[in-house]
């Protein structure tokens, strides 16, 4: 059974395809995108629940591609994977709508811990809005 869905965007080949394969194995839906505009193109609400976006990709940075995605889809929550020399830039994600950052190499339990943080933060928050709607339709008697 499919836990949720993962969007894995990292300009890296190597990276890209062990961390797909990784995710799958733990039951995660999972795409990957070898640069932002590609994850773009790929990018719809309501069909990734979580996002790994590295931070430092050619072309749009990690940073410029959270800002699109936010708007496109503001309840999917994103992931940024920072080297050492980019920790500010994961820092400044978190400003921007980033759920939280990691350092690579990262630690794969330490990783599944922060996206299923991410993912129930998702959930948490698609259920308030349901129950918003559902309470606002509801007719009074009166």
């Amino acid at each position: 059974m499919t836990r949720y869905n993962v969007l894995v965007v990292d300009d890296e080949q190597d990276f890209r395809d062990i961390m797909v394969k990784k995710l799958q194995k733990r039951n995660l839906q999972c795409d990957a995108a070898e640069d932002g505009e590609v994850a773009l193109q790929m990018f719809k609400p309501g069909k990734y629940d979580v996002v790994l976006l590295d931070v430092k990709m050619p072309g749009r940075d990690g940073i410029e591609i959270l800002k699109e995605m936010k708007k496109i889809a503001p309840l999917t929550e994103v992931v940024m994977l920072t080297g050492h020399a980019s920790v500010e830039s994961g820092i400044d994600g978190m400003k921007y709508g980033a759920f939280d950052y990691l350092m690579k190499p990262m630690d794969m339990e330490r990783l599944m811990e922060k996206l299923d943080a991410a993912h129930e933060r998702k959930r948490v928050q698609e259920e308030k809005i349901e129950m918003a709607q559902i309470k606002r339709h509801m007719v009074m008697p009166g």
